[in-house]
């Protein structure tokens, strides 16, 4: 591993501060779940199936609404689409802790359309910003700070919700997502390399067998984390041990971490069905050790240890694979990719633990992980091996 990476990443010009300002932007939407989930749960009074059904219709707007905003970046631009965002964020989060159950479930699905994605748009701008010599440790890192914002915004969330009240909670959300809008608006960070061509390439050109394997990888890496996420739940609920489920949380978060520190700094890397299929055969036997909180623990350091490096693979084959015109749409498929992944790995992983035991809940979401890179291999053969722009 070579450390000498991270600070040629870190001396590039306009990148640590834009990295700062990402990771700042990333924390209000990773508290926005967990906000409205409290509100429907503590202020309107509803179970956790009308919480969880707020959740569902809110991610389907989001995958949705992803490779939207990032056609509406490729053609009109950053400040078109965040101006858009603005304007839905800004008032659905001031008025949402208004609304009744019925009229939020719309609203969120609406919403979640053109919901500001900052997560893509991260990796987007990183890639215009970076050489290409860079672009792997430059999007490590930016893995990384994802992380980061996941351990901090649910967090946030339930320490505002709590200490003060959802609504203060949800405004807070609201206000937040304005001043980032303004800040991005008026910096206006490239989202393509100076140079490099804006014009058009047919979709059926980049859209192919290749691009749609790494496609289906990342909503495998999120099929994988969240079902592991709900067996672990389960698991130390089973224990009797609830409480410190946010601290197996971070074990998770911190193993990620380090396996992307690890991966950045790298000059050669194994293929992304390998680090897919390494996923899933180490997570297939965690449950084995659910008898224990501490082996539980150390059984779940190497799937998680893989977890920011299948990620920033990913999205380096996605910027290779994807021309500079098309590489918001891009960009926003994946995250559609990572965000259908969660929808369907918690409720496999919900179903299989209800009808048997938490150690399957581990074993089936690995299972479905060794099954997308066999997939992976399979579509990556019946491409062609030339890249778009």
């Amino acid at each position: 591993m070579n450390v000498s990476r991270y600070l040629a990443v870190l001396r590039t010009p306009r990148v640590p501060g834009f990295m700062l300002l990402m990771l700042i932007a990333r924390v209000p939407p990773t508290a926005a779940g967990m906000t409205v989930t409290m509100h429907v749960l503590l202020t309107l009074d509803r179970g956790y199936g009308a919480a969880g059904l707020v959740g569902a219709v809110s991610t389907v707007g989001i995958a949705l609404g992803a490779p939207l905003m990032g056609h509406i970046v490729d053609r009109r631009g950053l400040r078109a689409m965040v101006v858009l965002s603005m304007v839905t964020e800004g008032v659905f989060w001031f008025v949402a802790p208004l609304l009744s159950y019925e009229v939020l479930l719309v609203t969120c699905f609406v919403t979640g359309i053109t919901v500001m994605p900052v997560m893509s748009l991260g990796r987007q701008i990183l890639t215009a910003l970076v050489p290409d010599d860079r672009r792997r440790t430059a999007l490590a890192m930016d893995s990384m700070a994802v992380e980061l914002s996941f351990m901090a915004g649910p967090a946030l969330a339930v320490a505002l919700t709590t200490q003060a009240s959802s609504r203060a909670a949800m405004w807070s959300i609201g206000a937040s997502m304005l001043v980032i809008g303004a800040i991005l608006y008026a910096v206006d960070p490239p989202v393509r390399r100076e140079g490099a061509t804006g014009a058009r390439v047919p979709r059926r050109e980049w859209l192919d067998g290749r691009l749609l394997g790494v496609l289906i990888c990342a909503g495998g890496a999120t099929f994988v984390l969240s079902g592991v996420e709900v067996s672990v739940v389960a698991s130390m609920r089973g224990l009797g041990l609830t409480g410190w489920t946010g601290a197996m949380v971070v074990v998770m978060c911190v193993a990620s971490l380090a396996g992307g520190f690890v991966y950045g700094g790298l000059t050669r890397v194994p293929p992304l069905w390998a680090l897919m299929g390494g996923m899933g055969l180490l997570a297939v036997p965690i449950g084995v050790f659910g008898w224990s909180p501490w082996w539980l623990a150390v059984a779940l350091v190497p799937t998680n240890f893989l977890c920011a490096p299948t990620i920033t693979a990913t999205g380096e084959l996605i910027t290779r694979f994807a021309p500079a015109s098309a590489r918001g749409v891009a960009m926003g498929l994946q995250s559609s990719a990572f965000t259908l992944g969660v929808a369907l790995g918690q409720p496999v992983a919900g179903f299989v633990i209800d009808h048997s035991s938490p150690g399957w809940g581990f074993a089936v979401a690995g299972a479905g992980a060794v099954v997308v890179a066999a997939g992976t291999v399979a579509l990556g053969r019946r491409a062609a091996p030339v890249a778009v722009g």
